[in-house]
């Protein structure tokens, strides 16, 4: 957490808002997505689904294969604690659901799924579908159970080990992928370069938890630095990439609230 902390402070320094962005893609989407104040009506649906996790009284053993927890103790946890704790935020499931709606994506690829809270911030398009991978059975049973009863009949859960799941993806595109399955820097970039033959020139692929180690942000900084990538936009929290061949190569840091 220190490093991150540390970090956090040094992105301040070097962030800034829409008035420092000269790309008019860019420019275009700090403005009308990252900094959409709007009341979507669909944020109620995303308060609704996080409401009833955090009200749950289940209690599951998680098997872990990513990075670890730096919360829990135990492998047994209540659904209520692991989304309040660790899935993603009220702010973060708004912010996915507007960059879905924003670039219109349809095709869906979401490493992770948790307890499904990420998951029904990108299944909020309904022209879009979710193909979300979890490695643990007991988790993405209370996410499949959970997105059921809310209405969300666009995603689909395939559970099993990243090394099994992921290699058929291979033969597919995908419009936009969430990587949140394993915060470590080799993981990080073995799925980068597996799915890279998946993207198109308008795919977006968004990094949770850019910041989460040193392991993470050497992770970013490879990413970016990759003859395919075009542009990037940090936001610490999540790091955005673009894949636009008519982009010159640039890279940026836009202050958002804490998500």
């Amino acid at each position: 957490m220190f490093y991150t902390a540390k970090a956090y402070l040094k992105f301040l320094r070097k962030a800034t808002n829409q008035h420092g962005v000269h790309s008019p893609f860019v420019y275009a989407f700090v403005t009308q997505c990252l900094y959409d104040r709007k009341n979507h009506e669909w944020y109620s649906t995303l308060r609704d689904y996080r409401s009833g996790l955090l009200k749950s009284d289940e209690v599951i053993k998680v098997t872990d294969f990513g990075a670890g927890s730096r919360v829990f103790k135990s492998n047994t946890r209540k659904v209520k604690d692991i989304a309040k704790h660790a899935g993603a935020t009220y702010k973060r499931m708004k912010l996915l659901a507007r960059v879905v709606s924003y670039f219109e994506s349809k095709r869906i690829l979401e490493l992770g799924t948790s307890v499904g809270l990420a998951t029904a911030g990108l299944a909020t398009f309904k022209e879009g579908n979710v193909l979300s991978l979890e490695g643990c059975k007991q988790t993405a049973g209370i996410a499949g159970k959970h997105l059921a009863q809310a209405g969300f009949a666009n995603t689909i859960l395939e559970v099993g080990n990243f090394k099994d799941t992921l290699p058929e993806q291979s033969q597919k595109q995908f419009d936009l992928i969430y990587f949140d399955g394993n915060h470590s820097k080799e993981a990080t970039l073995a799925y980068f370069e597996e799915l890279l033959v998946t993207a198109h020139n308008d795919s977006i692929w968004i990094f949770d938890d850019i910041y989460w180690s040193e392991g993470m942000t050497e992770a970013w900084e490879l990413i970016k630095q990759h003859p395919k990538v075009r542009v990037t936009v940090d936001c610490f929290w999540l790091g955005f990439v673009f894949f636009r061949a008519e982009q010159v190569k640039e890279h940026f840091k836009i202050r958002l609230e804490i998500l």
